[in-house]
């Protein structure tokens, strides 16, 4: 009983923590998921007989957990882009998808198997896991709530992005399984991949999504007024939409992470100025936070009960080269002749932030199948994922500052200065017509 009030007091005061950090950590170089993770750490490492967060043990929790937040948080990026949806506008992020993930899973897997000795099946899966940038920690660097305006090249492209390639790693997951050992011919199982796991399941991915948004859409802005969703509920609607796009899709073998990306960039499309999407942000917004706090501290406390100990030089040097190496130069080759200036391709091409994504496609695989170097596996993706938290927490305050500046925008911070005085003179406001009422 003293074990679940402590976990209880550990929770409420992380919930309370990330309700208030942000704020109060925009105008420095560091970001909130590094102090969760060093919580989580600290935590774990006193004796306080806590169970073991070990996520090769229990790999099927650490999948579910981390497939619920990675949902909530397409669809709050869906929901949170203004400019709507088509090839011209969308061409930055369409670009870092299907032209630099591919380079970045191509690049890895050449370096994991021949510079790491990895074999073929670990080596895709570890592209697959690290290619994709997640959309669960990567608020500093993306666009802010609905209808706020203003969405710069790169906070758009990597809001975009992060939406989009969470669902399109998937197919070189399911390549990594199909390159283990099994019975049966490969040509088969690799045919069978090609049609299921890339055609089939991409496209049902994107016509479950958008069938899931028109239908949503009607359902809550074209209904007569009296059968109308009550405005007090489009909180629950947003878990309504995550829930119902991503299970449908999955029943029907499509990728539930772009359904549920797809719906929500649809939903949004429709009466782009209504006041839901703005509410339905930010339930979704907080709801996972909620998940977050859960997550990072989890994996804190898997880093201090030995996640990293199968980790090796090989490994570290992985780690770098996808992060410091890959992502930096693909992206600002991909990025040639883009309509971003080099300043915006050099952010766009170094924020490539990765987190809770790479930890449920690893969980999902280890979890559905048997790679027998599953910890060392693990061990990289746990140091990429720390790495990437630390260097891109410590400097995307800064490195954005410095391009707002540069294009004649306020910063974060000068906005958010701006936001709380004009509370201070609503609420003064207020009190004088009180008083004159009075």
């Amino acid at each position: 009983m003293s074990l679940y009030n402590l976990i209880l007091v550990v929770l409420g005061v992380a919930i309370l923590a990330v309700a208030w950090l942000p704020s109060l950590l925009r105008k420095y170089p560091l970001s909130y998921p590094i102090l969760f993770v060093g919580l989580g750490a600290a935590v774990f490492a006193l004796p306080l007989n806590l169970p073991d967060p070990d996520p090769v043990k229990y790999s099927t929790f650490a999948m579910h957990l981390t497939e619920i937040c990675v949902t909530v948080a397409l669809t709050g990026t869906g929901l949170k882009i203004d400019r709507k949806f088509s090839l011209h506008r969308w061409r930055a992020p369409l670009r870092l998808v299907l032209i630099l993930m591919i380079i970045s899973i191509a690049g890895f897997v050449a370096a994991a198997y021949y510079g790491a000795g990895l074999g073929l099946a670990s080596a895709v899966l570890l592209a697959a896991t690290l290619a994709p940038t997640d959309p669960v920690l990567a608020g500093d660097v993306q666009v802010g709530n609905p209808g706020e305006g203003g969405e710069d090249n790169v906070r758009f492209a990597l809001t975009g992005e992060a939406g989009l390639n969470d669902g399109l790693a998937f197919p070189f997951v399911h390549l990594a399984a199909v390159l283990l050992p099994a019975a049966g011919a490969f040509g088969g199982r690799l045919l069978e991949w090609a049609w299921l796991d890339v055609a089939y399941r991409t496209a049902m991915g994107v016509l479950g999504g958008w069938l899931a948004g028109k239908v949503l859409s009607f359902l809550i802005f074209d209904l007569p007024h009296r059968v109308r969703i009550n405005p007090e509920a489009y909180g629950f609607v947003a878990l309504a939409v995550t829930l119902t796009a991503y299970g449908v899709t999955e029943l029907l073998h499509g990728y539930g992470f772009l359904a549920v990306f797809v719906a929500a960039v649809t939903l949004r499309a429709h009466e782009r100025s209504h006041e839901y999407h703005t509410e339905m942000h930010e339930f979704t917004d907080q709801l996972e936070r909620l998940l977050i706090v859960v997550i990072l501290i989890l994996f804190g406390g898997a880093l201090v009960r030995g996640l990293l100990a199968p980790l090796t030089l090989s490994g570290v040097a992985l780690g770098l080269f996808l992060l410091l190496v890959l992502r930096p130069v693909g992206g600002v080759l991909t990025l040639g002749r883009s309509h971003l200036t080099w300043p915006e391709r050099l952010v766009v091409s170094f924020f490539g932030i990765r987190g809770i994504g790479s930890f449920f496609y690893l969980a999902y695989a280890i979890n559905e199948h048997v790679f027998p170097d599953a910890r060392a596996l693990w061990a990289t993706t746990g140091f990429t994922v720390l790495t990437s938290i630390v260097l891109h927490g410590a400097l995307a305050t800064p490195v954005m500052d410095w391009l707002d500046r540069r294009h004649g925008r306020p910063t974060a911070a000068e906005q958010e200065e701006q936001h709380l005085q004009e509370m201070e003179a609503a609420d003064k406001e207020g009190q004088k017509d009180e008083q004159m009422h009075g």
